[in-house]
């Protein structure tokens, strides 16, 4: 290979492969390869996620991995989902086509067209030269994913399934508000459920540009896991289907003095601006989906497929789907439970204390995988404040 002769080579073994990489002292976009094992856990989802989609389709799959590295985020699809026609590896980077190549041999995969390709081309160009041809397509950059979703939505085929991960969390967060206005075309806002709300601008700005090819999605499941989001959607196609989809794009409103907040659906329609609860000035983010962010069937099946599977990360990989399921029917947004307590100056009671309260008056109180000292729930906030006022350690 052409690296560097004092780059160290390290050889690691993740689901059914064994995978070289160069070790370089961090990981970051100016490295030309680098293998990060804290996305061992995505790569193993995203296994779960491709078969589930593969068993509904019931049929052979073609994969297009958009940003190859190393290669082994596309050759663990070859080796360890069922039925996968041809995956495709494509990286900028001549040393990552090196390494795919070299790895791809390593785990016995025969490099030749139609079964393993390795491309080095822009990932743009890669999209939009293979038009039509994958039913899966991955997009995981080092970065925002909004400069590539444009060749994704003109060149993906209907009933595809398109997996996309956003590491710019920061600004689909809040903490810095003109990156995303700039890159998703939203407003951000940094609050309580700021990850929650990170993947909705995400996935907004994903169907308001599929939009244009008369595409919209379905999305089948999302998560926010330490410095990422991921969202695993299908791609559907007709304008009639596609007016109705974008009824999901709308605007969270927020108050930061007392946490009352509202979702409006529209993409241009009217916002109230002054807090029903304290009178205070509402702060709206947006556009992004209301829609669901999560599908039980999809994430059932994909539960089931665990035992099936070799992966490392299975235990964290089923704790973090059961609380996707569990949520997939409750609003948009969720409520901290210490936020609330810091706003009535008193000290956080217990979080199942609260939610069996709630329940008890007939409001369903979920566990959100967005944050651990959260709650979703239908319950209003003056009900919500009542409860954990009551509940409250000290009364």
């Amino acid at each position: 290979m052409a690296e560097d002769k004092n780059t160290k080579i390290r050889t690691i073994n993740e689901g059914l492969c064994k995978i070289q990489f160069p070790e370089y002292e961090k990981v970051s976009s100016e490295a030309p390869v680098f293998y990060n094992p804290k996305m061992e856990l995505n790569r193993d989802i995203s296994i779960l996620a491709i078969q589930a989609f593969q068993k509904k389709l019931d049929s052979k799959i073609n994969i297009g991995d958009v940003f190859g590295g190393s290669g082994i985020r596309g050759i663990r699809y070859k080796k360890e989902i069922d039925n996968v026609g041809l995956v495709a590896v494509n990286d900028i980077s001549p040393l990552a086509g090196e390494f795919t190549k070299e790895n791809a041999i390593n785990n016995n995969i025969i490099i030749e067209e139609e079964n393993f390709e390795i491309h080095q081309d822009e990932a743009n160009n890669f999209l939009r030269k293979n038009r039509g041809r994958f039913d899966v397509v991955d997009i995981d950059p080092f970065g925002t994913p909004s400069f590539f979703i444009d060749s994704v939505a003109a060149s993906i085929k209907r009933n595809s399934l398109l997996c996309v991960t956003a590491t710019d969390t920061s600004a689909l967060c809040g903490t810095y508000k003109a990156p995303c206005i700039r890159k998703y075309n939203a407003k951000p806002y940094k609050s309580e459920y700021c990850h929650e709300n990170g993947i909705r601008i995400l996935a907004g700005f994903v169907a308001l540009t599929f939009a244009k090819y008369q595409k919209y999605v379905e999305i089948k499941l999302s998560h926010s896991t330490e410095h990422y989001m991921r969202i695993y959607m299908i791609v559907k196609k007709g304008s009639k289907a596609t007016d109705e989809s974008l009824k999901n794009i709308g605007y969270i409103s927020h108050c930061k003095h007392c946490l009352y907040r509202e979702s409006t659906n529209g993409l241009a329609g009217s916002l109230n601006n002054t807090c029903p609860i304290c009178g205070q000035k509402l702060i709206h983010a947006g556009p992004l989906w209301l829609g669901k962010i999560q599908n039980k069937d999809f994430i059932e099946q994909m539960l089931k497929l665990i035992p099936e599977k070799e992966l490392n990360t299975f235990s964290e990989i089923e704790k973090l789907l059961e609380k996707c399921q569990n949520e997939a029917d409750a609003m948009a947004s969720s409520y901290d439970i210490h936020e609330i307590s810091r706003t009535l100056k008193i000290s956080a009671p217990k979080i199942d204390k609260v939610m069996e309260d709630l329940e008890s008056l007939g409001y369903y109180a979920l566990r959100t995988h967005f944050s651990p000292t959260s709650i979703k729930t239908d319950a209003p906030l003056e009900k919500i404040r009542d409860t954990v006022d009551k509940l409250s350690v000290g009364k």
